[in-house]
């Protein structure tokens, strides 16, 4: 599909003018040629270089960021290239392309059908109909493909004629190209923060300008202060350091097999309270063996193929398992059948003349094979579906279902196998399957994943419920919750036909009293999700297949899987786990949390940092004193402040307690308290700043503004260590092992010398240097101001 506009150079030379601070500052620059003061002109419009490449340089790392995890979520296509089947990304296929098509693919461009039987493609997305459309090479003389429509059940092969917006889909996607994905709950909070600040902002800078004009200071001095506080009282950072945190987030997460799709997952992952997920291949490895067999005349264990029942059964479920297979159930049959002296191929080197896909009711699917003139039909499913399709006699019927509860018991997924000889195929599914006749069980093993058990017991500690949701048997289903170590309060089990019978109500007391759903079909799942979030719970829903798509796109956070998933599970998820693991999106929550955890230091820090500056900007007007803080010194902290909230923060490593602590609640960013905390914080260094200099003022602005200065600045160093710390002791803390925090404090504090000490930056910047005594007066009045900080912490921990 086209991409959106990228940005151009030019875009990006003109992109700073949107900024709100840019603006500002060419607004003082061009007070201050009013003034025919062409110095502070030159260095106020200078100073818009770095705080512009600044922006830029954070913008553009996210941007490249970005653009490499869209790279990593493009869809993949099997086409014959070279003389070999290959799979390539959907965007490099060709017209004449060949491509292979299976289950639960997108179709990744128009095409003609070259080769298959009986597909069915949903095709809603073009013609808005539900129901799926028939696709059969034998049907009519030529079948059309479309891009963008999906691979409900069958194989094929088509040849590519059309691509991207040649395509019809593609005309739809030239409109989707251009639309804006709408902003995060979050996203739009802090908007609405900036728009509601920028408001009472402008109100303040009129009041004072009118202040300045009305002493009689004249027009471009009320210009000036009115600009100056402008500058400090709009917390433009705020949506720049949001989303850095979430793209270098879902980078990192990238990293460690989490693929986000949406960044708003990053968000979202941090409060999640309740993962639903899939037993096999998440919470398992997923690679099945044949484990037992059980034949219909009641002999169970391995085979070795000389018994004809055994070798019956082998045949039988060859025959209802695919050519080639994708799925790992059928995989195993085939590998099994093949080391215990069944001929596979020659088995499926016959023409499938029928194939019937999977019932939903039944839980099932057959085939109907020809060859050298004889017709049989095989079927497999879950046991209580080929039962009732099938001839037994009763004693044959009790085996089974005792053959079966004993399987189960031993942790095995256990499928029911069928099949018959046929005089002709109908096309007739209830016919042809009349002729089934039981032939036995197959049972599978399925080891669990490594870590799983311990991600887990993580869960446990962090407050996050699990829920197991499974096809297999409830007593299956029981037998992996004891491997799984849950607890007995977490082993009740609801199945799929409980879930059908109850009503809304029933629905929600189910998911409040069972932590393990057997028996399941994909669709029953997004009932689940329904419930749970109706209960309050942040909702993480794993799912693969074609089915699981409404569940993926309700759950707060859909999680498809990338080994085995489906193309449309993908394209409805919100994260895609690249390596199917348990552990992965354990490890992905506890991701979430950090993010969220250093991006609410970071706004604490901001909002700490701006404190100072608004009421610098606003008091020393009123009171008619000089300025204490200059649009220049202004930018000198906004380039202060910049790296330290976008990179400081960010690298910060979890804390120790990270999942130990109850889920968050989902939406909020900083609470009252930590609000009132962190403006507290910046009111004492507020007082402190200006205390210090009215008090230094009757020796002259320039020392003034230079202690006031180095105590602010000292003062916010200090304050970065504390809001790091959080309920850590500031001793304790330390560097918490983040490599960029000594070079950014390190850069901060050799500006502050620079400022005071080197003649040049001085007079630029009105400053006059400090002595030492001074120096360390201002370090203690930053001390004084800050570390108050610490003592509630103490008389907690002293509790």
């Amino acid at each position: 599909m086209p991409a959106g506009r990228r940005s151009t150079l030019l875009r990006w030379l003109l992109k700073p003018l949107a900024d709100p601070m840019v603006l500002l500052l060419l607004v003082a620059g061009g007070a201050y040629l009013l003034l025919r003061d062409y110095a502070d002109a030159i260095v106020i419009l200078v100073a818009v270089v770095p705080i512009t490449l600044v922006t830029v340089v954070l913008e553009s790392r996210a941007e490249r960021t970005l653009e490499q995890l869209r790279s990593l979520t493009a869809p993949t296509a099997a086409v014959w290239r070279d003389g070999w089947r290959q799979v390539i990304p959907a965007g490099e296929i060709v017209p004449g392309d060949v491509v292979f098509l299976q289950e639960g693919d997108v179709i990744p461009a128009d095409g003609a059908l070259l080769r298959g039987r009986q597909l069915m493609v949903d095709e809603s997305v073009l013609t808005g109909e539900s129901q799926p459309v028939l696709k059969d090479v034998d049907e009519a003389p030529a079948v059309d493909l479309y891009a963008g429509t999906t691979l409900l059940a069958g194989r094929g092969v088509a040849q590519v004629t059309a691509t991207g917006s040649a395509t019809r889909y593609g005309q739809i996607g030239t409109l989707l190209a251009g639309i804006r994905q709408p902003p995060t709950p979050l996203q739009r909070l802090i908007n609405r923060l900036i728009r509601q600040l920028a408001v009472v902002a402008a109100l303040f800078c009129f009041g004072v300008a009118g202040i300045q004009l009305a002493a009689g200071r004249g027009w471009a001095a009320a210009i000036i202060a009115g600009v100056s506080l402008a500058i400090a009282a709009i917390p433009e950072e705020f949506p720049m350091v949001y989303t850095l945190y979430l793209t270098l987030g879902a980078w990192r997460l990238a990293r460690d097999h989490a693929l986000i799709r949406r960044l708003p997952g990053v968000e979202t992952l941090g409060a999640t309270t309740v993962i639903c997920t899939d037993k096999t291949g998440t919470l398992t490895l997923g690679h099945l063996e044949v484990g037992g067999l059980a034949t219909a005349d009641g002999v169970s264990g391995a085979a070795d193929g000389r018994r004809p029942a055994e070798r019956a059964l082998l045949e039988a479920a060859v025959l209802a398992s695919e050519p080639n297979p994708f799925d790992p159930l059928d995989q195993a049959v085939l590998r099994f059948a093949a080391a215990n002296g069944v001929d596979v191929a020659g088995l499926q080197g016959a023409e499938l003349v029928r194939d019937y896909p999977f019932d939903p009711a039944g839980r099932y699917l057959s085939h109907v094979w020809r060859r050298d003139g004889r017709v049989w039909i095989a079927a497999k499913g879950a046991l209580e579906g080929i039962l009732a399709r099938s001839e037994a006699s009763p004693e044959a019927r009790e085996r089974a279902l005792a053959a079966n509860a004993r399987l189960a018991e031993d942790g095995m997924r256990v499928i029911a196998v069928a099949a018959g000889d046929l005089s002709g195929s109908s096309g007739d599914r209830a016919a042809d399957e009349s002729a089934l006749r039981f032939a036995g069980l197959v049972a599978f093993t399925d080891p669990l994943r490594p870590g799983v058990l311990d991600a887990l017991a993580e869960c446990r500690a962090a407050g996050i419920r699990v829920i197991m949701i499974t096809g297999d048997h409830p007593v299956t289903a029981h037998a992996v919750a004891e491997g799984l170590d849950l607890p007995h309060d977490d082993r009740r089990i609801a199945t799929g036909d409980d879930l059908d019978a109850a009503d809304a109500a029933g629905v929600a007391d189910l998911v409040a009293g069972s932590a393990i759903f057997a028996r399941t079909r994909p669709e029953q799942k997004h009932r689940l999700v329904v419930a749970l979030r109706e209960r309050g719970e942040v909702v993480a829903m794993t799912g693969d297949g074609i089915n699981d798509a409404p569940a993926l796109r309700e759950a707060d956070i859909g999680i498809a899987m990338g080994e085995r998933g489906t193309e449309v599970a993908r394209e409805a998820a919100t994260m895609v786990l690249l390596d199917d693991n348990f552990a992965t999106i354990v490890r992905a929550v506890r991701d979430g949390r950090r993010i969220f955890d250093n991006l609410r230091r970071a706004f604490t820090y901001l909002v700490a940092f701006h404190a100072p500056l608004l009421v610098a900007a606003l008091v020393i007007p009123l009171l008619g004193r000089p300025l204490l803080l200059l649009p220049i010194h202004l930018v000198w902290l906004e380039l202060i402040v910049h790296p330290t909230a976008s990179l400081v923060f960010e690298g910060d490593p979890p804390a120790p307690d990270l999942m130990r602590r109850p889920p968050r609640r989902a939406g909020s960013l900083l609470s009252r308290a930590d609000f009132l905390r962190s403006l507290a914080l910046g009111a004492a260094l507020s007082i402190a700043a200006l205390v210090t200099y009215l008090v230094r003022l009757p020796a002259g602005v320039d020392a003034a503004r230079s202690l006031a200065i180095a105590t602010l600045v000292l003062g916010q160093t200090l304050a970065v260590f504390l809001i790091r710390a959080g309920e850590r002791p500031l001793w304790r803390a330390g560097l918490g092992g983040n490599r960029l925090l000594p070079w950014v404090i390190g850069a901060s504090l050799l500006s502050l010398l620079a400022a005071l000490y080197v003649p040049p930056v001085a007079r630029l910047l009105s400053l006059a240097p400090l002595g030492a005594a001074q120096l360390g007066l201002a370090a203690l009045i930053a001390a004084a101001s800050t570390l108050w900080w610490e003592i509630p912490l103490l008389a907690r921990r002293g509790r």
